[in-house]
C-alpha cells in the first residue's frame, strides 16, 4: 500500500511514522508513506495556500488552487483508490472503515487546516470525509497519522502475528476481555484459574464471554 499525506504541516507527521510498527512496516516494503508540503504548490513565492473567506467571519480558508495543482501531480504518477479529506464533520472512523481502507492500493489523505478547505475541493476532488472523533484539532495531520495506524498495522504481515490483529476490539463487534501476565499473582490479585488451566476451549470461552461483558458494562452500543 501507499498512501500519500498532504499537509500544509509536514514535520508534524516525521515521528508518527519513524517508529515501531509502522516503520517496520515500511522497512518490509509492505506500506510506502510520502508526505507532501503544500506550500511547495502555493500560489506565489511568499507560500500562500490560504485566503480570506467570502463573506466574512473569522479563520482562513485552504484555496483551492494549491491543492488541485498536488493532486493533480500525484495522479499524473499513478491510479488512487481513495482522496481522503480529514475533516470533524467526516464520518467517524470505525474498524469497519479501517478493514476497508486496507483493502486498497494508493491512497491520498488530505490533512485540513484553519478553517478548512475551500468547499469545491471537497466536490472535485474527494471520496471520502473521515473524522476520528467529535472533537476539534489544529490540523488534520494528528487524525491523518491515526487513519495511518489503523489501516497499515492490519495489512497481512505487518504484525508479527497477524492473528493478533484479528482479535483486537471492534473486529467482532466486542469490546477485547482482559489479558494477564506473569507473575500469576501480584498484590494479592490472582490470574483466573482458567487461563492457567492449558485448556484452550475453556480459555476461549472464557474470553469470548468476558468480552461481551465487558462491552455490555462499557460501550453497550456496540450490541
Amino acid at each position: 500500500m501507499r498512501i500519500d499525506i498532504i499537509s500544509c504541516q509536514p514535520d508534524l507527521l516525521d515521528s508518527p511514522f519513524s517508529h515501531s510498527i509502522l516503520k517496520r512496516a515500511q522497512n518490509k516494503n509492505l506500506a510506502e508513506i510520502h508526505v507532501h508540503d503544500l506550500r511547495k504548490f502555493a500560489i506565489n513565492k511568499h507560500g500562500q495556500i490560504d485566503d480570506y473567506a467570502f463573506g466574512g467571519g473569522a479563520g482562513m480558508v485552504m484555496r483551492v488552487e494549491p491543492i488541485d495543482k498536488c493532486i493533480s501531480a500525484l495522479k499524473a504518477e499513478r491510479t488512487y483508490d481513495a482522496v481522503i479529506y480529514m475533516t470533524p464533520d467526516g464520518q467517524t472512523l470505525n474498524q469497519n472503515i479501517v478493514n476497508q481502507f486496507s483493502l486498497l492500493k494508493n491512497i491520498i489523505i488530505l490533512c485540513g487546516h484553519y478553517k478548512g478547505v475551500d468547499e469545491r475541493v471537497r466536490q472535485l476532488f474527494i471520496t471520502h470525509e473521515i473524522s476520528i472523533g467529535d472533537y476539534v484539532l489544529s490540523g488534520g495531520e494528528l487524525g491523518a497519522a491515526v487513519l495511518a495506524d489503523a489501516i497499515i498495522r492490519i495489512i497481512p504481515g505487518v504484525l508479527n502475528d497477524e492473528s493478533s490483529a484479528l482479535t483486537d476490539s471492534f473486529q467482532d463487534g466486542l469490546l477485547a476481555p482482559p489479558v494477564y501476565t506473569r507473575p500469576a499473582e501480584y498484590k494479592g490479585l490472582k490470574v483466573p484459574d482458567v487461563l492457567l488451566s492449558g485448556n484452550t476451549p475453556k480459555v476461549e470461552q472464557w474470553r469470548f464471554e468476558q468480552a461481551i461483558e465487558r462491552t455490555k458494562q462499557r460501550r453497550p452500543d456496540l450490541l
